[in-house]
């Protein structure tokens, strides 16, 4: 495609919206698994010793990953805006759009920038007493895998938008996956009453399994965002059926001949 054609695309604030989501979810990946090493989260029994031995260990690493989440960790706004622009394509009520969207901004507070905030905070000050730092310790863990009640309450918005609308902006199929994602949020709730066991905010139920339905589901509604903009036609009817990739290589073609 042309630059000229680039620039007149009517889909080119909904493509830089998914390259963005692609990019943010990228870099929550790597900076949460690889460079801060937060996720597998620690273990809720450490004793102060072993929480300031947990932070000495991850010094160099929390700072530099969570520096990367403060500057760039707007770009999670791009996702949460094309989800709503998605469901506002619908043909059911704008409530459901709203409704997702306040609940996700209220959400990224305690689920996202708590735990980055407090890791930070404990890994600056590595001389202060191993008590405070096992109440940052504690207090970023529970906050970023025990405050998910507002995101259960958004997957079961879009669950139910997905199921009322008439528009197809979405197959059905993935409503329930966002019941199974919900689903999810529930049985993370009791990391605030176990220190150990399956329960608990790294164990089996509450982190592990959550995290593969959590990756499946993300990887999945990226793809059908993806679908959503090739299908879009700034209507208000139903949305197309996808182009064909033969029929896109033509149009293709016939932009870079003109």
């Amino acid at each position: 495609m042309t630059r000229r054609a680039r620039w007149t695309d009517p889909k080119r604030e909904l493509w830089l919206a998914w390259y963005a989501t692609v990019a943010f979810y990228s870099l929550y990946a790597v900076v949460f698994f690889l460079v801060t090493r937060t996720q597998p989260p620690g273990k809720p029994w450490y004793t102060p010793e072993q929480v300031a031995g947990w932070f000495a260990g991850r010094h160099t690493g929390l700072l530099v990953g969570f520096a990367l989440i403060f500057v760039l960790g707007g770009l999670s706004a791009t996702a949460l805006a094309l989800i709503t622009y998605s469901i506002r394509r619908m043909s059911v009520s704008r409530a459901f759009a709203y409704s997702y969207l306040i609940l996700y901004a209220i959400a990224a507070v305690p689920g996202f920038l708590f735990i980055c905030v407090a890791m930070t905070v404990g890994t600056m000050r590595p001389g202060r007493d191993p008590a405070v730092l096992r109440w940052l310790y504690d207090l970023g863990f529970l906050s970023f895998s025990g405050t998910m009640g507002v995101f259960l309450l958004g997957s079961l918005i879009w669950m139910t938008a997905i199921l009322l609308d008439r528009n197809g902006v979405f197959p059905k199929w993935f409503a329930y996956l966002n019941l199974c994602n919900a689903l999810t949020e529930v049985v993370v709730a009791p990391s605030w009453l176990f220190h150990g066991g399956v329960l608990a905010w790294n164990g089996t139920i509450a982190w592990w399994i959550n995290v593969v339905v959590f990756g499946i589901y993300t990887g999945t509604f990226i793809h059908l965002l993806r679908q959503v903009i090739l299908r879009e036609d700034f209507g208000t009817g139903p949305l197309p059926a996808a182009p064909r990739r033969d029929s896109a290589h033509r149009v293709l073609e016939e932009v870079m001949a003109s």
